[in-house]
């Protein structure tokens, strides 16, 4: 049984940080590229961040590009999200994503990815 489980987020300020993760088991993921998409209440699902399979490449979303970092570490088949100078319109549910069609070029819509966690609320007060 492939999972994918987030972790990581909660409540936090204006201008502060949090650091999500997502532990892959069940299947080894070092080969493709893994992401992070979010969704808010009322809202589509969008796309936040992916890197590709050795990390070499990363994406981002242009809201978040400069305050998030993606980042993975193939040996523990984890990819993490860096968020920091968060924001109220950063608050939502964070998804993380993998797309087993594609190892360095990373789509950003959400009907490209395969797998999918659970979700982590992410939620920034002002």
């Amino acid at each position: 049984q492939v999972q994918l489980v987030e972790s990581g987020g909660g409540l936090v300020q204006v201008g502060g940080s949090l650091r999500l993760s997502c532990a892959a088991s069940g299947r080894t993921f070092s080969s493709y590229v893994m992401g992070w998409f979010r969704q808010a209440p009322g809202k589509e699902r969008e796309f936040v961040a992916a890197i590709s399979w050795s990390g070499a490449s990363t994406y981002y979303a242009d809201s978040v590009k400069g305050r998030f970092t993606i980042s993975r570490d193939n040996a523990k088949n984890t990819v993490y999200l860096q968020m920091n100078s968060l924001k109220p319109e950063d608050t939502a549910v964070y998804y993380c994503v993998v797309d087993t069609y594609r190892s360095i070029y990373a789509p950003r819509t959400p009907n490209e990815y395969d797998y999918w966690g659970q979700g982590t609320q992410v939620t920034v007060s002002s």
